[in-house]
């Protein structure tokens, strides 16, 4: 059977609006526009409430209110009208739209991959890069040499020694490898496993060529979700906070809060939501918490429609801009989170 062409999911959403999918299937004048918003009866579930279906016309989004109870972008539109895989739907928009498929796809025969843009590891933008299905493997060693009460620990990010030790923090005092001078942040699978270290320069990085994260250049961190292996044996009943990055999850975890996943920048990729799909259900809450900067909104958005499907969502938005979810204090976790610590 010949492998299906890797296609740019990402690129393929940039190309069309739900507005055009709507007319293909000459539904655009059944919806009233006002403003930024379309509302209609939902085309999916063949409804007939002229409020139950909305488009979210600059963001590119779709929610239907009613039976289905679900949203997403225009490829998950085209999946559930046509009954479609998501890979099956991007090529159909593609064939639609006269997108030709060698502008939409990396090479001839790739397996089916999703180009995510993540950050640098975790907080600055990044060129985007293909999703590799493999997962990663355990690591067969473990780095040592640690210096736990290391200033940039304790003091910048006000981390304490228990929580510090808790996540096998440290820095790098070896003097092979590339964790060298650096701040070392274990990675687990969600068996438990080390995959990867991920390195933190502590500090501002001495010039414009020393990035603030570095990671092992085999390592798939869009298979992976950090924390994941501690937020499942929380209960079932509260709430799974997602967040962007490493320090966002263990300062809301020192505060009191450990059902907590970072995404790993702004971006949740196919694997990272089918882990969160197989550990949540229809009744499980979710409460999307990215940064207030421009990619963290807009990751904020596609995350919240993009697992609406699977969960029931919250987002939350910050008061002040640029905020983080590590800035919060410990009465500020209580008070956003409130019943659920």
């Amino acid at each position: 059977m010949p492998k299906k062409p890797f296609v740019d999911f990402r690129d393929i959403r940039s190309r069309i609006t739900m507005e055009q999918v709507l007319q293909h299937y000459n539904l655009l004048n059944t919806f009233k526009r006002r403003n930024n918003s379309l509302s209609g009866p939902c085309p999916i579930h063949k409804g007939t409430n002229p409020t139950q279906f909305r488009v979210d016309t600059e963001k590119n989004i779709w929610n239907c209110f009613s039976e289905c109870k679900h949203g997403g972008n225009i490829l998950d539109f085209i999946c559930r009208m046509e009954n479609l895989s998501i890979h099956d739907a991007a090529i159909q928009a593609c064939e639609w739209f006269g997108i030709p498929l060698d502008k939409a796809k990396g090479a001839d025969d790739e397996p089916e991959k999703k180009v995510a843009a993540p950050k640098s590891a975790v907080k600055s933008k990044s060129t985007s890069v293909p999703e590799d299905n493999k997962p990663n493997p355990p690591l067969k060693f473990k780095l040592d040499k640690l210096q736990r009460e290391h200033p940039y620990l304790t003091q910048e990010r006000g981390l304490t020694l228990e929580t510090i030790i808790d996540f096998g923090l440290g820095y790098f005092t070896g003097d092979k490898g590339m964790m060298v001078g650096h701040i070392v942040i274990p990675i687990n699978n969600v068996k438990g496993e080390v995959v990867a270290y991920a390195g933190r320069w502590p500090g501002v990085p001495p010039d414009k060529d020393t990035p603030k994260y570095k990671l092992p250049p085999n390592f798939k961190k869009m298979q992976e979700l950090f924390n994941i292996d501690r937020a499942i044996k929380e209960p079932e009943d509260k709430p799974l906070v997602i967040v962007e990055g490493f320090f966002d999850v263990i300062k809301l975890h020192q505060h009191g809060y450990r059902k907590v996943v970072a995404i790993m920048g702004n971006t949740l990729s196919a694997a990272q939501e089918e882990l969160i799909r197989q550990h949540t259900d229809k009744q499980s809450h979710v409460i999307v918490m990215l940064d207030e900067n421009e990619a963290g909104k807009e990751g904020r958005v596609d995350v919240a429609a993009r697992l609406s499907q699977h969960c029931f969502i919250k987002t939350y938005t910050f008061d002040k801009p640029d905020a983080e979810p590590e800035h919060l204090t410990a009465d500020e976790v209580a008070n956003i989170l409130g019943g659920a610590l």
